[in-house]
């Protein structure tokens, strides 16, 4: 994340030239300190003024400058300007870690992201690091961190997270113990269980602990904690399965225990009393969003807003307290305004080191836990988020405490966000954020040379600026050109929320002027060159603001001249995402639009491979990339020299049938009028597996195995049912193998994906196979792709028109002859996938994940739901019936909208299986996933109230999977 410069601000009579690149250097006379000859001689600086300069720049811009001569060289390798060191905007690896060493002597702070920069760190060399602070954890191991410890003896902080640290053991936490004994304050979360003897180990050799941190724990040895005495401060927010009897009365007895958090945790009532009564010196309880609390109404009413202060001196931090006026009761001085307290004490004059601590650690506390409440979205917090949670997200951004405020940036442009696939937002949360001063506060963070800061502001920014009124004043205060300058970031994840911050205010008429002004045009071109591989969401960004600029007719042109028209069709013609294709089609419609008033008509007709790149992509799966790209040519075609360019481009094809073969019966004529010709092989197959029926189970796998290997083909896949394959695959799957019964399985399932397939399974007498394979088979495989193969025979309620349609076409040529009974068959067949699914739901599980927000229970979920061996399994991309990109999970997508409990259930089981990250295709499907609008669909199955809560559980986890594998994407 590039972090801008400070600008240099000379003065000029009255006004301000501003000259943005250098930081802000101004003396009392209003020169630079140099005659006014028009340059600077910066040679003849001060050396503690070029360290000054220095320490406002970012390491990239630091290494550029002191690249400029010796001296400088010299002075940019001063120790003050390595004690800190943030590497998650960098790639670093061995080699990079390697060529820092030498400046690594000094390192006592450092900022890391990922396991390749985990495993980097040893190279360093810091022998002296103080404070490590690593998040994208996922990956790290127990070696990894236990080498990290051994070579960092004088480590004081240890913080790793918010995201979970599912590789990490109770191994790694007592190598830290061991090799770490100055250790005084230690953060993991996602941490699955922390055992006993770690924590011991911890107790015995870090006698200066006084942080412990273990949030979002599956499991957590309460006795254990209760024996180190030296804790100060303890959280456990998120952490489920606690024995809150067993806890309120061990941690009672801690010495010196001041500040425990139990937020998002299932604690009682009685536990607080208990707590509250047996504890000497405990000063700050927070449990914020935790719903025993909250629910009962003898609580409630006791620590409601007017009592924050019980009668032992306890401070009570919830939902339904005044938080504000809580923290100001710790102060002498109640007098102050309660809303001003974290600033008051931030720039207060005299200083009481006890309450510093406690509040240093309260506003970690509370930004941890606003981020999460913010990313699980619970219901009912309109009311908290509307009073006081705004507000304080706003304060919290602006502590000392870089982390902190980052993650309270983070809350903020989560929390405001109702569907992030439609780009809909709270408009009653954005516009308290706004009352409150938080625009002038994020653009102001924006300004920050840290990265970190600039990309999560920026991404705050962004979101708010859906809402006109918050984009008028984004746009008051001058954020346009804020926005426009990290656009330009060698820093992807901060030009990437620039840039979609540029794409919500562009969508104002008023605004497009101005960013044409600020630069931003050429900003946003430049993204597209700079990123134009691996970079999907910064290109999409890019692409849909220049495609809203290049609606206005003097922006359109700008847009040309900052060379947009190759950029885009670049973008056209490469790019394989689907976002980015809609919105380069769109911005090259919006382009050729205005062919009256300028020659942009002309010059993309003109641009290599435009006409081509676009009629392809009206042959794309996807509507809206179908759609946008019929209307550029459409626009083309008004310029009567593209027009015969279109046409031998094959447009005029294209724009007669702009939507492409998706008539049902269409599809199918056209699939059998090729058939002769297609897949030969899958003849060859079926008349193998006709002739097996009594062979050896090897024989019989393999015949199966190959008909399942060839029906992945859409065509062969027809072939094979036209040719007679169904019935010799319904009669392998009454074999008594097991393997047998998994590739039969897998056969079926493949051609039941085709309606005329499934037609002939039920006609063959198939229901009742694969009814008994979902009921009994040994393999789980065999079960699971029963199940779906029965699920893609009865997931439409207009089956049966659909296979009239195919016996109007002649595909079965017994059809006239058999009476099939399709409602039985489907009421067969949806008994029995609903028993193979429950086989999978644990009640206590269910239960639990149902109640908590915490991703341990529903990791526990997936643990029990797991079929390791679908990992294997890929769904096609090409589909029959489907017109969207990745058509099988298009379908699983599909299904989970179907009015029956069952199919939602079985089309979330699906997903699960093929989504959960380590699966061989799993990054592969999540990518169909999001190309289909998977998000969207998910949510509303995992809120819906009449779904059945198999589904519901089911959903979330896909959910989780694809914010996973997100962020392994972005890393």
């Amino acid at each position: 994340m590039s972090r801008r410069l400070r600008r240099k601000v000379a003065k000029k009579g009255k006004e301000k030239v501003v000259l943005p690149s250098y930081p802000e250097i101004e003396n009392d006379d209003g020169g630079l300190g140099f005659e006014n000859k028009g340059f600077a001689n910066w040679t003849s600086l001060a050396d503690d003024t070029v360290i000054q300069l220095f320490s406002c720049l970012n390491y990239r811009d630091r290494s550029n400058l002191a690249s400029t001569c010796r001296t400088w060289r010299l002075l940019g390798a001063s120790p003050c300007l390595w004690n800190s060191l943030d590497l998650r905007a960098h790639k670093c690896d061995a080699a990079a870690a390697a060529s820092l060493a030498p400046r690594g002597v000094h390192l006592q702070k450092l900022r890391f992201r990922g396991q390749e920069t985990a495993d980097a760190i040893i190279h360093l060399q810091a022998r002296g690091l103080r404070e490590i602070s690593g998040d994208y954890c996922r990956k790290i191991n127990d070696a990894t961190l236990s080498v990290i410890a051994a070579r960092h003896e004088q480590l004081e902080s240890l913080q790793l997270g918010p995201d979970f640290c599912e590789k990490i053991t109770s191994d790694a936490i007592k190598a830290i113990a061991v090799c770490c004994p100055k250790l005084n304050k230690l953060r993991l979360s996602g941490v699955k269980d922390v055992h006993g003897d770690a924590i011991d180990a911890l107790g015995k050799h870090c006698r200066n602990l006084t942080d412990l941190g273990f949030m979002d724990c599956l499991k957590v040895e309460e006795s254990a904690l209760g024996n180190i005495s030296s804790l100060y401060f303890l959280s456990v927010a998120g952490t489920t399965n606690l024995k809150w009897g067993l806890i309120s009365h061990i941690w009672g007895k801690l010495p010196n225990l001041i500040g425990l958090d139990v937020s998002r945790t299932d604690i009682t009532p009685n536990a607080v009393a208990r707590l509250f009564s047996t504890s000497h010196s405990l000063k700050v309880f927070c449990a914020l969003n935790c719903s025993a609390l909250e629910q009962d109404v003898t609580f409630f009413a006791t620590h409601n807003n007017n009592s924050n202060i019980n009668n032992k001196g306890k401070l009570l931090l919830a939902q339904f307290s005044d938080i504000f006026k809580g923290v100001a009761s710790l102060f002498a001085d109640t007098s102050k305004n309660k809303r001003d307290i974290f600033f008051e004490w931030r720039n207060g004059k005299k200083k009481e080191k006890n309450l510093d601590v406690v509040m240093t650690w309260l506003e970690w506390a509370l930004s941890h836990t606003l981020l999460r409440i913010a990313e699980s979205n619970p219901q009912g917090l309109d009311t908290f988020w509307l009073k006081q949670g705004a507000a304080l997200l706003l304060t919290l951004m602006q502590s000392s405490q870089e982390d902190v405020q980052e993650k309270a940036a983070t809350a903020l442009a989560t929390f405001v966000v109702i569907d992030d696939e439609n780009a809909s937002i709270d408009c009653g949360r954005a516009e308290a954020v706004m009352r409150d001063g938080g625009i002038r506060l994020l653009l102001n963070l924006a300004r920050s040379w840290r990265e970190g800061l600039q990309s999560e502001a920026a991404k705050a920014i962004a979101n708010l600026s859906v809402n006109a009124n918050v984009a008028k004043a984004v746009a008051d205060e001058g954020g346009i050109n804020i926005l426009s300058s990290l656009a330009r970031s060698m820093n992807r994840s901060v030009a990437e929320e620039a840039a979609g911050g540029l794409w919500n205010l562009s969508v104002g008429e008023e605004h497009k002027g101005a960013i044409a002004e600020a630069g931003g045009i050429k900003s946003l071109v430049d993204l597209i060159f700079k990123w134009s591989a691996g970079g999907d969401g910064v290109l999409e960004r890019a692409a849909g603001a220049l495609a809203n600029l290049a609606a206005d007719d003097k922006c359109s042109m700008e847009v040309a001249l900052a060379g947009g028209v190759h950029a885009l069709v670049m973008l056209a013609r490469n790019c394989k995402f689907e976002g980015v294709q809609e919105q380069a089609a769109r911005a090259l419609a919006n382009l050729a639009a205005h062919g009256d008033s300028n020659s942009n008509n002309a010059a993309v007709g003109q641009e290599v491979g435009a006409l081509e790149a676009l009629v392809q992509l009206t042959k794309s799966p996807h509507e809206g990339v179908r759609q946008e790209a019929a209307g550029a040519l459409w626009n083309l075609s008004f310029d009567d020299r593209n027009r015969e360019a279109i046409a031998a481009a094959g447009g005029v094809e294209a724009l007669d049938c702009p939507n492409g073969p998706n008539s049902f019966v269409d599809k199918a004529m056209i699939e059998i009028a090729g058939m002769r010709w297609l897949g030969p092989a899958a003849y060859v197959q079926v008349a193998l597996a006709q002739s097996c029926s009594n062979a050896s189970p090897g024989l019989q796998e393999r015949a199966a195995g190959a008909l399942w290997g060839l029906s992945v083909s859409e065509a062969n896949s027809i072939a094979i049912g036209r040719e007679g394959g169904v019935a010799p695959l319904i009669a392998l799957a009454r074999s008594d193998a097991e393997d047998v019964h998994e590739t039969a399985a897998g056969a079926l399932w493949n051609l039941a994906f085709n309606p005329g397939n499934a037609l002939r399974i039920v006609e063959e007498g198939g229901v009742p196979a694969l009814v008994h394979l979902c009921a009994s088979s040994v393999s789980k495989m065999a079960r699971f792709m029963a199940a779906l193969a029965l699920a893609y025979m009865f997931d439409g309620s207009d089956l049966q028109k659909r296979m009239d349609e195919f016996a109007l076409i002649g595909t079965s040529s017994e059809s006239t002859s058999k009476s099939v009974s399709l409602d039985g068959a489907r009421r067969m067949a949806l008994k029995h996938i609903e028993a193979f699914i429950l086989t999978f739901s644990d009640p206590p599980s269910f239960s639990a994940a149902a109640a908590s927000s915490a991703p341990a229970a529903l990791a526990q979920v997936t643990e029990s739901a797991r079929i390791h061996e679908a990992g294997h399994l890929r769904c096609r991309e090409e589909g029959y019936t489907q017109s969207c990109f990745g058509a099988e999970i298009g379908r699983f997508v599909a299904m989970l909208r179907n009015p029956s409990s069952i199919l939602k259930s079985c089309a979330a089981f699906a997903l699960l299986q093929f989504s959960i990250p380590g699966g061989r295709h799993a990054v592969h499907h999540a990518t169909l996933l999001q190309s289909v609008g998977a998000a969207r669909v998910l949510r509303g199955a995992a809120a819906a109230a009449s779904a059945p809560i198999e589904a519901k559980i089911f959903a979330r986890i896909v959910l989780r999977n694809l914010e996973y594998h997100q962020m392994e994407h972005s890393i």
